[in-house]
């Protein structure tokens, strides 16, 4: 089993890097864009991309703030389904996982 006081200062530092990153997107996906149509076209479609990333990094600043959760409350590394112990393997590797081998 990880350190936990190590994990949380890892899962803390990507959450503070991952909210910088959300905002980045936001503001970016709030820009009007450029009058001329055909330059917003392509604008449009990358926003498109932009807009998945940000989908996902928000998927992940989720994920990290219910592991911190569960580690502040003393629940990580056991299985929200059946109650037992997470490998330990499962969790050096994803750290976030909130369900054992068994119930995923």
């Amino acid at each position: 089993m990880p350190d936990l006081h190590e994990l949380r200062q890892t899962l803390q530092s990507r959450l503070t890097r991952l909210l910088q990153r959300a905002t980045e997107i936001e503001d970016t996906l709030s820009d009007p864009g450029d009058p001329d149509w055909q330059e917003n076209a392509l604008t449009m479609e990358d926003d498109e991309t932009l807009s998945a990333v940000g989908a996902l990094t928000k998927q992940e600043i989720q994920d990290i703030r219910l592991t911190l959760n569960r580690i502040d409350n003393g629940t990580w590394g056991t299985c929200v389904s059946c109650g037992q112990a997470i490998d330990p393997e499962r969790l050096a590797e994803r750290p976030s996982t909130c369900h054992c081998s068994r119930c995923a």
